[in-house]
């Protein structure tokens, strides 16, 4: 692909819409890059099994139009940081994934306490 205006050099990537089943190699691993997987799905408790069926789990997104019923549902998702209708990330807030997407926090106070050793005396 063409470089963006301005820079020489570098490697980029084309924004990319893939579709297709959990099974496609893109949908079962991580890819940092602007890059997305759509995957239908019948009901809402296939999503989250087709959500929640990786070895990964760095971040997720919900979109939906009541506030509540979206927090209800990103505690259904097994991924460090779940993003409610785009909202904006909270550099305080802990940042990090499940499974094989990493051990510990980054950021926030959990980030500082990453550096800390802990004793118990008594």
């Amino acid at each position: 692909p063409e470089a963006p205006e301005g820079i020489e050099r570098g490697f980029f990537v084309r924004p990319t819409v893939f579709s297709g089943d959990n099974s496609l190699r893109v949908a079962r691993e991580e890819i940092f890059g602007p890059v997305v997987v759509i995957i239908p799905f019948d009901s809402e408790e296939e999503a989250f099994q087709i959500a929640n069926d990786s070895q990964y789990g760095l971040a997720g997104a919900i979109w939906a139009g009541d506030a509540d019923r979206a927090k209800t549902l990103a505690s259904k998702l097994r991924a460090g940081r779940i993003r409610i209708n785009g909202s904006p990330v909270n550099l305080k807030a802990p940042h990090g994934g499940f499974r094989l997407s990493g051990i510990g926090r980054e950021s926030g106070r959990f980030g500082v306490e990453e550096y800390l050793e802990y004793k118990s005396i008594g």
